[in-house]
């Protein structure tokens, strides 16, 4: 099969990502983008995960460039809270590396810490560990040029809030466009098709290869060939979201390097501080609460805050969770919600579609950049599910390790029988907690022993260990006074706003 000419049907944020890859790494191939002019805007603010930042490398785009006009601001980790019981409080998955020496000694002298000292919270875990929680919890940022800071990489130990909206426009206009990129602003009402696939759209547009980037309406890859659908809710019961966005009341103090997730009711809610406001939704199953209880239980939980919602429109979003069987078929390729969606919790919604991307390109590069055969089809469509079931095992250890029995909905999505066999009983176990068992505890590239700690599973057999009560103490105390070193060079650097407003929004 040819790669020569490229359609993307969809703009928004997963198409103009496609667009730009494509012709960063295929300037030579004619790449037109079909966008239609009628698709609403959802507009609810994104966050991302470091991943993004190899792919903003990949295409030589930086900071300066894209954030002062994507609403944007940095963010360093996760924040969990109430996942484990109702007024629990909550706990942090840091972005970045594990600080692990031969002085200060591995994750082992954390929970060697607690078997020690049992009342030794399981927020002091992220605060042992990462270097960048002296950041968070100051609410500070800094380039870190001169390694003051340990184990810190600004270029690749922060992810960012933005508007996804403003993102594919500024993809669009400031770098695909000027590379060449066609546009044409145009619905498509027909779909012609032959035994390679897509044949043309509107009797008029053909191309080798389709790229559907039309959402969960996947309009090229479920709609035209009809590739059947999995539907996940049975392991993540989410499906609808209600999103909007409120002011500022403390711009400085609101403004955190870190996204704010609280379990509620009959779901959790996000929180983004962006640049200019901070967008905030509520991810729930209209299983157990209709649409309209569950805005008024977001109200609530707005009105809990202090946030002044008066002037905010209130959006519905219906979720399409689960992912199709394969996700290249014939001449399509499916990226973004139209291949599948897992749900917003860990911030995977753009991490799909670079992800996807980059085991496309390995496709697209295997031979001669011209062709892709059936062989490279498969791999593809391996490769991306694997990632994408791995995910949601990941995003349904949040709900699996909930001790909440509050409500209907958390007795239900925390018993083991409401997971298929992938990831129920034993293969709970052995596919997510092994993770954090033994090896998994050892590996920093993983968020699973961040999780597990914050729900209070401890992977580290604190009980046979043989490491005495002097040897502990000396542990715990040089690793305490390493954190407390992390907070001193902290505490007096440049607020997360001025930080911004230094560096990056400099004309406000």
């Amino acid at each position: 099969m040819k790669t020569n000419k490229i359609i993307i049907v969809g703009g928004g944020s997963a198409g103009w990502m496609v667009a730009s890859t494509l012709i960063n790494r295929f300037p030579n191939k004619d790449i037109t983008v079909i966008e239609s002019p009628n698709i609403p805007i959802v507009g609810v603010g994104e966050s991302t995960l470091g991943q993004i930042n190899h792919w903003l490398k990949m295409l030589g785009i930086k900071d300066e460039d894209f954030m002062p006009h994507t609403d944007a601001s940095y963010k360093l980790s996760i924040r969990f809270e109430d996942f484990y019981k109702k007024g629990d409080g909550g706990f942090h998955y840091p972005f970045g590396d594990v600080v692990e020496t031969k002085k200060l000694g591995s994750k082992q002298w954390w929970f060697e810490k607690k078997a020690r000292y049992p009342e030794t919270p399981v927020t002091d875990y992220a605060n042992w560990l990462y270097t960048n929680m002296a950041l968070v919890n100051n609410n500070v940022l800094f380039k870190n040029e001169n390694k003051e800071l340990d184990h810190f990489d600004f270029e690749y130990h922060t992810a960012y809030h933005f508007d996804a909206t403003k993102f594919g426009l500024w993809l669009r206009d400031h770098y695909c466009k000027p590379r060449g990129v066609k546009h044409i602003l145009e619905d498509v009402n027909s779909i012609e098709q032959d035994e390679d696939g897509i044949k043309s759209l509107n009797n008029k547009h053909t191309a080798d290869l389709f790229i559907d980037c039309t959402g969960f309406k996947s309009l090229l890859l479920s709609e035209a060939l009809k590739e059947p659908f999995n539907n996940y809710n049975h392991l993540l019961p989410n499906n609808k979201a209600w999103a909007t966005r409120v002011p500022y009341k403390d711009k400085e103090k609101e403004l955190v390097p870190y996204t704010n997730c609280t379990a509620i009711e009959n779901g959790w809610v996000w929180n983004i501080p962006s640049w200019e406001r901070i967008g905030t939704g509520y991810v729930y199953s209209d299983k157990y609460v209709s649409d309209e209880e569950a805005l008024k239980e977001f109200k609530r939980h707005l009105d809990k805050k202090g946030s002044d919602y008066s002037n905010s429109q209130f959006k519905n979003i219906k979720m399409r969770v689960g992912i199709h069987n394969r996700l290249f078929v014939k001449n399509v390729c499916a990226i973004g919600l139209a291949a599948g969606f897992i749900e917003p919790l860990e911030s995977n919604g753009l991490l799909s579609v670079h992800e996807f991307l980059i085991n496309l390109i390995k496709v697209m590069t295997r031979g001669d950049n011209d062709t892709i055969s059936q062989w490279d089809k498969d791999n593809f469509n391996v490769e991306c599910k694997r990632f994408f079931d791995e995910f949601t095992e990941f995003v349904s250890m949040h709900y699996a390790l909930s001790h909440r029995e509050d409500t209907k909905y958390w007795k239900e999505v925390n018993k083991k029988s409401f997971y298929d066999n992938r990831l129920t009983d034993l293969t709970i176990k052995s596919d997510i907690l092994a993770k954090m068992n033994t090896d998994g505890w050892l590996r920093s590239d993983s968020g699973h022993h961040c999780i597990g700690v914050g729900l209070r599973y401890f992977g580290f057999d604190v009980l046979n260990s043989k490491v005495n009560d002097s040897e502990r103490d000396l542990k715990i105390g040089l690793r305490e006074k390493e954190v407390n070193k992390w907070n001193i060079i902290c505490k007096d650097k440049p607020k997360l706003l001025q930080f911004l407003k230094d560096n990056i929004h400099k004309d406000e």
